[in-house]
């Protein structure tokens, strides 16, 4: 699979009026489904103060609503850079089939958008986080999941 360079273009093209337009970050994504655009999203968050915002997952969160579904299988997400861990998780839940991307993550680094960090912390056991991380009411959260197993109607995603 190589990927359409026209929805790159389009990602990077999303990314670079983000800038210029002085909306937020260099980061554009165009979600694709049978060879059409779906979606698409750029980086938000100093526009909307949400640091979840970034252009991934507003293209995901576009493109879930405009196809009613929790799933973007048949899909693939053309991205401006190479995808932060969050972004990354979240192509993972939605399904995405493929991930195109642009400038790597070294070049994400080079402009001052540095993720190294977060995969370390990812590797690191829990009590040797750098934000101080505790299991708490283990026990009673459980019965939570215990709901969930009893629910009928559950939607499994």
């Amino acid at each position: 699979m190589q990927g359409n360079p026209i929805f790159m273009e389009k990602a990077i093209a999303l990314a670079t009026e983000n800038v210029t337009s002085g909306h937020g970050g260099p980061f554009g994504a165009v979600i694709v489904r049978n060879g059409e655009i779906v979606a698409t999203g750029v980086n938000q968050v100093t526009a909307t103060n949400d640091p979840t915002a970034h252009g991934e997952i507003v293209a995901i969160r576009n493109a879930c609503s405009a196809l009613e579904s929790f799933q973007l299988t048949g899909c693939e997400i053309y991205t401006s850079c190479e995808p932060c861990p969050m972004c990354l998780a979240a192509i993972y839940w939605a399904r995405c089939d493929a991930i195109f991307f642009g400038s790597c993550a070294a070049d994400a680094a080079a402009a001052g958008f540095d993720d190294a960090f977060l995969y370390e912390e990812l590797k690191r056991p829990i009590d040797q986080r750098t934000i101080p991380t505790h299991n708490l009411l283990r026990e009673k959260a459980l019965s939570s999941f215990d709901a969930w197993r009893a629910q009928a109607g559950r939607i499994d995603y």
